[in-house]
Formats: structure tokens, sequence, C-alpha cells
């Protein structure tokens, strides 16, 4: 049955604007780490915050459209309401706000080209193309257990490595490089993205495993649907506990000892975990879908904290 929404609310369950922490965490890490290596550059960091709101959203949209014309979304589906799947919106208008939103993410994307270059080309390009084919497009990667590896990439090492990039190259580098010069891309930079890659992907394992039945059902082969409860379980505690891993391993390198300021957060990791290893059903895993969007975005925030508190005091 259609619901009876408001337009205004309507495009607001469309954008989903409680997944936009978990868009914005990267950044905040990748600002902090840029802090910390005494390369922070306000403009840069503000246009790769825009950006990647603007990818998150746009995959939003895409997600809404694509899984209601794809059948993937049915009633029996126990996730938040899909617009599209309701009725609410009309899939053209889905389609269309899709495609604007991308095209702004990409408009605004010119300026860090300027900055970062062909990399940066080449990186914004693909980021839009992986949003619209993740669940759009002949072939679906979502649709083919490889939505994990997209949203590890994408949304943790991408993110973050990129928006430390746009800033440090600005000191090294002319604008528009062609190439990625070495000192604008340390590997601390790929090291600091993994707890925001494992944690973006916990999130859409939880996702994942609540939907197993109805994403089988349907013929869309997540990788939970692969790999059953138990694996899937095991690859949402591997991805969180990637994220206590890192900084402890940093700590361990030599960074000042503020750089442990993320385990702050293990006790809520542990929460969400025993609902995960222990129930299947969309009144639990919707709360902890939400649970492990704030866990992503409360660990990002005291990650940033702790590489740029010591070069700030």
């Amino acid at each position: 049955m259609t619901e009876t929404v408001s337009p205004a609310k309507a495009w607001l369950m469309a954008a989903r604007p409680q997944t936009l922490p978990a868009g914005a965490a990267p950044v905040v890490v990748g600002t902090g780490l840029a802090v910390h290596e005494g390369v922070f550059a306000a403009l840069p960091a503000l246009f790769a915050l825009v950006g990647a709101l603007l990818l998150q959203i746009g995959t939003n949209f895409a997600n809404d459209y694509y899984d209601a014309v794809r059948g993937a979304d049915t009633e029996d589906r126990e996730g938040f309401t899909r617009v599209t799947a309701g009725g609410i919106i009309e899939p053209a208008a889905v389609k269309r706000a899709m495609y604007a939103t991308f095209a702004l993410a990409i408009l605004l994307g010119v300026y860090l080209v300027y900055v970062g270059g062909v990399p940066i080309l080449v990186v914004g390009l693909a980021s839009v193309a992986a949003g619209i084919t993740y669940t759009g497009g002949p072939l679906p990667y979502g649709y083919r257990g490889l939505g994990d590896l997209f949203v590890f990439v994408f949304f943790g090492l991408v993110a973050v490595t990129g928006t430390y990039y746009v800033q440090a190259v600005v000191h090294v580098a002319d604008p528009l490089p062609l190439w990625v010069p070495p000192e604008a891309l340390p590997a601390v930079a790929v090291v600091a993205a993994l707890p925001a890659a494992g944690l973006s992907t916990a999130i859409l394992v939880v996702n994942n495993i609540r939907d197993r039945e109805t994403d089988a059902a349907a013929g869309k082969r997540t990788l939970a649907v692969v790999l059953g409860y138990r694996l899937s379980r095991i690859e949402w505690t591997a991805m969180v506990g990637l994220a206590y891993v890192t900084p402890v391993a940093l700590w361990l390198d030599g960074f000042h000892p503020a750089v442990l300021l993320p385990l702050l957060t293990a006790p809520l990791a542990a929460t969400v975990g025993r609902t995960v290893w222990t129930r299947t059903e969309g009144e639990a895993l919707n709360p902890a879908l939400e649970r492990t969007g704030q866990l992503l975005f409360a660990h990002s925030v005291l990650f940033a904290a702790g590489f740029a508190l010591p070069a700030l005091l």
C-alpha cells in the first residue's frame, strides 16, 4: 500500500540522511591525519566532504531505484522504507534525482581535479560509476557478492586516502598533476583508512544478514547469501576487529597514545556484535544497523582527534 507522506519527507526518506555520518566519517579521518602531518588545507577538505556526501546520497537514490525495478525490494523486506518500491515517489523521479546528484558531485569535483589532477579525475569518475553499477546496469556487482569489496575500497580506502591526498598535494605539486606525488600519499594514509573501510563494510554486512532470505528469493546474491549466516558474522567481526587492531598497530609503531582513543568505542561494538551474532530479523538488526553506523562515526571522530590533537597541543 502506498504510504501517504509529504514530498519533503519522501525525498528525505529517499536520501536516507541517517547514512550521511557514515559518508562523512572517512573524510574526518583523512582530515585528522592531514592535521597530524602538517598538510591540512581547509578548502580541499570541505570540497571532499561535500563530494563524499553527494556520492552517498546518489548511491542511496541508485539503490532505491534499481532494487525496486529489479524486484529485489518486496513486501517481505524488513529494512527501512524504500520510496520507489513503496510507490511513494515515481521511479523516473528517483532516477532523475540519482543522476542529478551524481552530476552535482562531478561539478564540485572540478575543483578537486584542479587540485589533485588526473588521479582525482580517475577516482571521482570511478566512484560515480561504482555508485550506479552497484545495483544498476546490465551486471550489477552488488547482486554478485561484490558489494562488500566495493564499500571497503570506495567508502573506506579511497575516501580516506583521497581526502588526505587533496590536502597534501597542494603543498608538494602544481595544480593538475598527472600522477600521485609520493609525498602526497604516504603509506600511513592507507593504514589509517583501514578502520573506516572495515566499519563501512560492517554496515553493509548487517544490512545483508537482515535481508539474506528475501535477497536470495529475489535472486540478489549478496555475499551474505553466498556465505550464509555464520561466515557473514565472522566477516562482520573481522571488519570491526580491523578498526581496533589498526590504532594499536599505529601506537606500537610510534604514534602518540592519543591514537588509541577509538578504543573507547569498543563497548558499543561488543553490544552490536551480540545482536549480529544472535539475531536475523529486522526488528533487531535495523537498530543494529544504525548503531554500526554510529560506531563508524564515533570511531572516526576519535581516530581523527587522536591524530590531530598531538599536533595542535
